[in-house]
Formats: structure tokens, C-alpha cells, sequence
């Protein structure tokens, strides 16, 4: 009995060492290289979060992706994990400069870039892939790049424009990021001389969409523009008639799935070459992920480019010299901002048609 007593002690004892052990040697994985002095570019992802992790971890890949393919031309890359907080974010940051960074890339959330442009602790090339919060004075060195969905919503009014559609409905929900969308389309197109017809509030009552369908059978040389997701896009798109051109953001564009895809039958959208262009030769250097769903891709892609964009930075003050990503065509804009310049497409019996001369192909 003693015996028998003695070894369970001794397995639990191994036991205890052996978590203790596998926990010390995981740390020392996550955090030996980046506690390693010496030049480098540093990516700075919220890896350990549980709300946006796996798109972290998309953007990781692509960055490696990059790196891998770019190999003989730069720095070496380490990766900072932290969490979705921003102190902990922006002392990640500070450790990671410290550690010999001469760039970094990242953060990745809205809160973590608002939070780091109010410091001072900005005095490397920085690319942030979000756009901060409030409209401020943004440290010399900080750039920004990403995935902002209003960008899409205002190159869709502008495209309206130049199809010379003078009026225009906005169909939004009642979320932030609708309302964001709806106002960033509405404020281009009527910047650019444009007039909004009319804001619907997204329902599914069916008098409202019975009035907003007779509202448009009225209308001529009018477009509607959705600010919604791809399951309120295909709730609302059989009371827009097949006559009048609808236009939606990437938010409508979730799978590749013709089923699916049917219930958006003529509604015109901008993607990116990664997921509407494979064949592109920008896109055909990288591998691809294409168990991943679009979302997780998306993040790869833009992984991929913000490596490119690095490279740039370190070379020095960017240029006006545009560079042909897999997740748009990138341009530097104002106030350190990367623009990004997406491809049309429509959807065509549950088929994504891409629109080789913009959008001079949908009727007047």
C-alpha cells in the first residue's frame, strides 16, 4: 500500500514538472525571438485573442508568405504576439523597438492604432494595418493600410459617377458599420456632384419594401447603393427590380457557393484580385490558401502586401509610385494613408463575373 502510494506521488510530482516544463519552453517560443536584440521588422498581431486570433493569424501567414518569397531583399521578420488590449498592444510596441525593430507592421485593431498614435513612442516606420478611430494628427513615422471597408463604399460612388448616375438610394441597417458605409457612399457621391435620393432603414417588413420597390420602378439614372451584409443583401434584393444597377460593398461576397451567390443574381460589388483574379501575376508569386474561407484569405492577402509595403518603407519616404497588390491597387494618399483600388464584379447566376473595363459594362 505504501508502495502503491509513493509511486502515485512520484507520477504526480513528474506530472507537475512536466506542465511546468512544456509551459516554460512555450513561453520561451513566443517570446525568446522577439526578446532577441538586433534589427528586424516586427509584426505585431493579437495573436492570443479570442475574438480576432484567427484573423491575426491570416495575417501572419501572409507575412511570412511574403517574406519568403521576398527573401533576399530585406530584414529578418519576428513575430510579437499580444492580446486585443491596447496597453498591452503598445507595450509590445515599445519592447519590440527596444529589441531592435526597424519597422514594424501592425496593430491590427482600430482601438490598438488609436491608442499607439497618441503616443510618442512612433520613431520607426510603422505601418498600421487599421485606421485610427478619431481623425488626429498622426505621429511623422506612422502610416496606415488596411482593410477599411468605407474606402470600397466611396470608390463605388465614384463609380457611379462616372456612369454619370445622378441619383441615388442608400439602403442601411441600423448597425455602426452600415451607418458608416451608408455616410462614406453618400458623402463621395455627392461630392462628386451626385444627389442622394432617398435613405432606407433596412427592414423586412413588407409594406416598407413594397414602397421602396415602387420608389425605384419611378426612378431613372438611379442606383442603389446596399450597405449591408451579404445575408440582409439577399433578404432586400427581390424588391429592387432587375432594371435599376445595385451596388455592395465586399460585405456581400462571403463564399464562392453558386447556390448562394444566386440570391444577389445582378448585384455589382469590389473585391480584390486575390480572390476575384487568381490568375494575376501579382497574385500567382504567392501560395495560396484556398481551404480557408474568403475572410481568412483576405487577411493573408493583406498580410502579403503589408510585407510589400514594408519593404518600401525601409528603403526610405515612399514614393507616388503605385504598387499592384493582390489586395487592390495601392496608392499613398493623404495624411500617410494607403489607398487601395478595388476590381468590379457582379454577381451572375450565382457566378462572380469580374468586370474587365471597370464598370462601363453596366447599362445606362
Amino acid at each position: 500500500m505504501q508502495r502503491s502510494i509513493a509511486f502515485a506521488l512520484l507520477v504526480a510530482l513528474l506530472y507537475w514538472c512536466g506542465c511546468d516544463l512544456a509551459n516554460h519552453t512555450a513561453r520561451a517560443q513566443t517570446t525568446d525571438a522577439a526578446a532577441r536584440p538586433g534589427p528586424h521588422i516586427a509584426v505585431l498581431l493579437p495573436l492570443n485573442s479570442s475574438s480576432i486570433g484567427r484573423q491575426a493569424d491570416a495575417v501572419r501567414l501572409g507575412v511570412l508568405e511574403a517574406a519568403k518569397v521576398h527573401r533576399a531583399t530585406t530584414l529578418p521578420v519576428v513575430i510579437h504576439a499580444t492580446t486585443d488590449d491596447a496597453y498591452d498592444i503598445v507595450q509590445a510596441y515599445e519592447e519590440a523597438v527596444r529589441a531592435g525593430a526597424e519597422l514594424v507592421i501592425g496593430p491590427l485593431t482600430r482601438s490598438a492604432v488609436t491608442a499607439l498614435s497618441g503616443t510618442k513612442l512612433v520613431t520607426v516606420p510603422t505601418l498600421a494595418l487599421n485606421a485610427p478611430e478619431l481623425e488626429s494628427v498622426m505621429p511623422q513615422e506612422l502610416y496606415i493600410f488596411g482593410l477599411q471597408i468605407e474606402n470600397e463604399a466611396k470608390q463605388l460612388a465614384q463609380l457611379a459617377r462616372q456612369q454619370e448616375r445622378k441619383t441615388a438610394v442608400v439602403v442601411a441597417s441600423d448597425s455602426a458599420l452600415s451607418r458608416r458605409l451608408g455616410q462614406a457612399f453618400a458623402d463621395e457621391f455627392v461630392r462628386r456632384g451626385g444627389l442622394i435620393q432617398d435613405e432606407f432603414v433596412y427592414t423586412t417588413d413588407a409594406p416598407s419594401l413594397m414602397k421602396l420597390r415602387d420608389s425605384l420602378a419611378s426612378a431613372s439614372g438611379t442606383v442603389v447603393f446596399l450597405a449591408l451584409d451579404a445575408a440582409r443583401a439577399r433578404q432586400i434584393r427581390p424588391y429592387l427590380g432587375a432594371s435599376t444597377p445595385i451596388f455592395a460593398t465586399s460585405l456581400v461576397h462571403t463564399s464562392n457557393d453558386a447556390l448562394a451567390n444566386r440570391d444577389l443574381n445582378g448585384v455589382y460589388f469590389v473585391d480584390m484580385p486575390w480572390l476575384l483574379t487568381p490568375d494575376h501575376p501579382a497574385v500567382m508569386s504567392y501560395a495560396r490558401q484556398e481551404q480557408a474561407g474568403l475572410e481568412f484569405q483576405r487577411f493573408y492577402a493583406l498580410g502579403i502586401d503589408a510585407y510589400r509595403i514594408a519593404q518600401d518603407l525601409l528603403r526610405g519616404p515612399p514614393g507616388e509610385a503605385p504598387l499592384d497588390g493582390v489586395t487592390g491597387y495601392i496608392t499613398l494618399g493623404r495624411d500617410h494613408r494607403f489607398l487601395r483600388e478595388l476590381i468590379p464584379a457582379q454577381f451572375s447566376q450565382g457566378e462572380t463575373r469580374v468586370l474587365g473595363e471597370g464598370l462601363s459594362r453596366i447599362p445606362q
